[in-house]
C-alpha cells in the first residue's frame, strides 16, 4: 500500500469507503468534514492505494497538546492486510514529527472490532468520560 496525502480529487472515493466502512453518520456531513479537515493539519489527511484504489484513510490532527485519530478506515475487503496498522504508524510518526507527546481517539462503544484493533496496536482503553457540543449542524 502507498500512502500519500488526500487530495481533492480523492473525495468520491474517500466517502465511498467511509460509507463502506459504516462512518458516516447523518449527524456529519462528509464534504464538510473533508472541507474543514483541509483547513488545519492538511497533511495528516492521508490516504492508502492500493493497485490505484483508495484502501484506506486516516485523519490526524495536531492541536498543541494532544494528537487526535479520526476516520481510520480499510476497505473492508482489505481487512485483515496490516494496511490499518501501517497507515496508523504512519500518521503517528508525523503527528509525533509535530511534537505530540500523545494521542487520543474516540469510537463509538458498541464498535468492539475497533476496540479490539486499537488495543492490538498499543492504545489503551481509558477511564475518560467524552463529551462534545454541536456548533454548527450540518443536517
Amino acid at each position: 500500500m502507498k500512502i500519500r496525502a488526500f487530495d481533492i480529487e480523492d473525495q468520491a472515493a474517500v466517502i465511498e469507503l467511509w460509507q463502506a466502512c459504516a462512518l458516516v453518520v447523518p449527524w456529519n456531513d462528509p464534504v464538510k468534514d473533508i472541507a474543514r479537515k483541509l483547513k488545519v493539519d492538511a497533511d495528516l489527511f492521508l490516504v492508502g492505494e492500493s493497485r490505484g484504489e483508495i484502501v484506506a484513510t486516516v485523519m490526524g490532527g495536531y492541536e498543541g497538546h494532544r494528537g487526535w485519530i479520526n476516520y481510520l478506515a480499510v476497505s473492508p475487503q482489505h481487512q485483515r492486510k496490516g494496511y490499518g496498522r501501517e497507515i496508523m504508524e504512519f500518521v503517528e510518526q508525523r503527528i509525533q514529527l509535530k511534537g505530540c507527546p500523545k494521542i487520543n481517539l474516540q469510537i463509538r462503544g458498541t464498535n468492539t472490532q475497533a476496540t479490539a484493533f486499537y488495543q492490538a496496536i498499543g492504545y489503551d482503553i481509558e477511564n475518560v468520560i467524552g463529551l462534545g457540543k454541536r456548533l454548527e449542524p450540518d443536517i
